[in-house]
């Protein structure tokens, strides 16, 4: 005899894309509505580079957090700061590039190779 056990799909690609077993969950007053609670982490943040764009374009992490861009494109990339304070080098495919910020403040960065595309990270203290 087999017996089958149904899991809604969201749950399950919920608890994939978290990288978490069991993410918790918070139900509504009525009993009907399923949300994740967001996890309250300062670990690596991504930003995918596809289509010509940074996405997402702008982000915020606090002192000491990473960022990881990857090139998603099917054509080479770079990510520049503005400032100066980083500077990859060129990225094929599937390639990524990553910074630590240590300080508060905003730093708008560019591709080098394609100056229309154009992001922004917003530092803020722990």
């Amino acid at each position: 005899m087999m017996i089958a056990v149904l899991i809604p799909v969201a749950a399950v690609m919920t608890s994939l894309a978290s990288g978490r077993a069991n993410p918790p969950v918070a139900a509504s007053a009525r009993g009907k509505t399923l949300s994740a609670v967001p996890a309250k982490s300062a670990g690596p943040l991504a930003v995918h580079i596809s289509n010509f764009t940074f996405g997402p374009k702008m982000v915020t992490v606090k002192v000491g957090q990473t960022v990881i861009w990857t090139n998603d494109d099917d054509i080479p990339h770079t990510v520049v700061a503005t400032d100066k304070s980083f500077r990859s080098k060129v990225l094929d495919t599937g390639q990524s590039f990553s910074f630590t910020f240590t300080k508060p403040g905003q730093v708008a960065y560019f591709c080098s190779l394609h100056p229309m595309m154009t992001g922004k990270v917003t530092v803020t203290a722990r």
